[in-house]
């Protein structure tokens, strides 16, 4: 399958497992702040050196990863994402990445009885940062570009996720036949200069959820001839590196790879124009430069829980001085290297970090076995230094049916192998069942990413408690990206890896627990359990049908849906494809002399800094 494979969205999702992953698609994610991570998976961890920080005193300063691109179909990284956030707007966005959207470019939407017909309105008289006013023709060239250039790598978003209607084609490569979209057959219509029309093949309750992210972002029409119908007025490349135009609050200055990304304030600005007058990233791929950079030598003005890793994390230097109304942790860390203390927020953003097992491989008394042995709650205090929450299922607490208190209630009072406690005693007992025993003990391989002290450091904890089981667990390390495709080929007999949210609701997570789209035979599963053949994994793939036939933004469909995700959930614990094991926390660590708005639950990434503040450097 390619990245612009397109079919109806329940047969793609069906046949391929929602084309999540040519790489390890926006969703899935090695990070647990112990290194510098993209949503790609592109472990970085060669050296470099970092640049000395802007003069400019109303420059806000910040810290990057290696940027792949700033083409908003292209780019799949975080360290790209983020700036691109501050340069592109669509119709809508997430205020400070929070989970609520509002509209952008956007001035409202109507939408038809069966849920399948958007009529989407424009602000009028929004600017391009060329001075072009952004009109309908405009997202409809943009939104082409993501389902139909061979630059996009997120066509699914528009033609799977969401679902518009349009139509395929055979093509034949390499003697295969393979449906692949037909260019400029979507059904996306400029009504008029302010009006779009978007037609659904089938109600999908996520829609304008989608259409705030960034790869929806307008730009200008005709920019890049990588389309039909379009010769360009630049070339790929100095558009998605040199000269990329948006309609954001900040106007792209200049990027150098390895080096620094800078943005400036765009005065015509339809929204918000920024306090400041500009974002100075400098950008390193090496951790212990970054963390030098900006916690030992104060160079940045604030940095991600990610830049502060959790080797040189002390939970000891928090202080939480509040939990605000949507379970934000506020206070302070310090004193860091330099004798700062840095104002501090921490939220359990919507994520969740597992270990997956490939049922095939791995016999389910030992899956069992190590689920009574895993304690998460000692595994986020002593493995992750207490940066997140202990998780029993593969949804967060924040989109789970009724919300974070209904989410600890159903595990408290459900999960079978033991609540923030391990139960070795049940582990060797469920070992001697299946009948081993000291002479005659299973075995089995955990692979941790390569750059993950953590996780590798929680599958040795694991490894010495399952010992007392008759089990002998051999923990290995291989490159991010090694994983993911042994992964995929179904040689990995468990693993680690964490989802990040594609859009705020359950089938975005359990969508890897549908036992269909978890067989690595197909070309690209979107989890790598093999998980088939049992009673629990038909109740999976049933209830999943009740979530694809309900897709419909009502309450009646909500309610069949939010009955299935808990079903999904149930089945997961009785076969064990996935073993919950921690939610992150996202944290924030920044000087006084900054006031930014505090992140939500889409996390850091999310958020534009036209609303932040600098006031005078110490």
């Amino acid at each position: 399958m390619t990245d612009t494979d397109n079919l109806s969205r329940r047969r793609f999702l069906q046949a391929t497992g929602g084309a999540a992953s040519a790489v390890a698609l926006a969703g899935c994610t090695g990070g647990d702040g112990n290194q510098t991570t993209t949503t790609e998976g592109n472990q970085t961890d060669e050296g470099g050196d970092t640049n000395k920080p802007s003069d400019d005193a109303n420059v806000l300063r910040l810290i990057n990863s290696t940027i792949s691109t700033l083409d908003p179909v292209k780019s799949t990284d975080t360290a790209g994402g983020t700036v691109i956030q501050q340069v592109f707007d669509g119709l809508m966005n997430y205020p400070n990445g929070s989970i609520e959207i509002e509209n952008q470019i956007a001035k409202g939407h109507d939408i038809s009885e069966d849920f399948t017909t958007y009529t989407l309105k424009l602000k009028e008289g929004v600017k391009f940062h060329n001075g072009d006013e952004v009109t309908a023709q405009d997202f409809v060239y943009s939104w082409e570009r993501l389902a139909a250039s061979s630059n996009s790598r997120r066509a699914y978003f528009i033609l799977s996720s969401i679902g518009v209607e349009h139509e395929t084609e055979t093509v034949t490569e390499d003697g295969e036949e393979s449906e692949v979209y037909k260019s400029g057959s979507m059904a996306v219509e400029a009504v008029d200069d302010y009006t779009i029309e978007m037609q659904l093949s089938e109600p999908f309750h996520a829609t304008m959820e989608m259409l705030a992210y960034t790869s929806f972002a307008a730009v200008p029409e005709g920019i890049v001839g990588d389309i039909d119908g379009y010769e360009g007025e630049m070339s790929h490349k100095k558009f998605s590196t040199e000269n990329p135009i948006g309609a954001g609050p900040f106007k792209f200055d200049k990027w150098q790879s390895n080096t620094e990304a800078k943005v400036t304030k765009y005065e015509d600005y339809h929204g918000s124009v920024a306090n400041i007058d500009g974002v100075h990233w400098n950008i390193s791929s090496s951790s212990d430069a970054i963390y030098n950079y900006g916690i030992v030598n104060q160079n940045a003005d604030m940095v991600s829980g990610e830049q502060l890793p959790t080797a040189k994390y002390n939970p000891n230097k928090v202080n939480v001085e509040e939990t605000d109304d949507v379970g934000r942790k506020v206070g302070t860390y310090g004193p860091t290297k330099s004798d700062a203390t840095m104002d501090y927020t921490g939220f359990a953003t919507i994520n969740a970090f597992y270990i997956g097992f490939n049922t095939d491989a791995v016999e389910k008394p030992v899956r069992q076995a190590a689920a009574y042995a895993l304690n998460q709650q000692e595994a986020v205090d002593k493995v992750f230094k207490g940066r997140g929450e202990s998780s029993y299922h593969f949804t967060p607490p924040s989109i789970y049916p009724g919300g974070a208190p209904e989410y600890e209630k159903h595990a408290k009072n459900n999960y079978p192998y033991g609540y923030n406690e391990a139960k070795l005693g049940e582990a060797k007992k469920v070992m001697e069942e299946a009948g081993y025993g000291p002479d005659n003990k299973a075995s089995f391989t955990f692979t941790a990413y390569e750059s993950s002290d953590t996780w590798a450091e929680l599958g040795k904890l694991l490894r010495d408690k399952l010992s007392s089981a008759h089990i002998e667990m051999n923990v290995e390390r291989a490159p991010f990206s090694t994983l993911l495709k042994r992964g995929r080929n179904g040689n990995l007999q468990a693993y680690s890896l964490g989802w990040v949210m594609d859009w705020p609701a359950p089938d975005n997570f359990l969508q890897l627990l549908n036992p269909p789209q978890t067989d690595t035979s197909l070309d690209a599963p979107i989890s790598y359990i093999n998980w088939s053949g049992t009673d629990a994994a038909e109740r999976a793939k049933e209830a999943w049908k009740t979530v694809e036939n309900n897709a419909a933004p009502t309450d009646e469909a909500e309610k069949a849906r939010n009955e299935a995700y808990v079903e999904i959930e149930e089945a997961n614990w009785e076969d064990l494809g996935f073993l919950p094991t921690y939610h992150r926390m996202d944290e924030r660590f920044k000087y006084d002399w900054v006031d930014c708005p505090r992140f939500g639950g889409a996390g850091v990434s999310r958020q534009m800094y036209n609303k932040v503040e600098i006031g005078d450097r110490k």
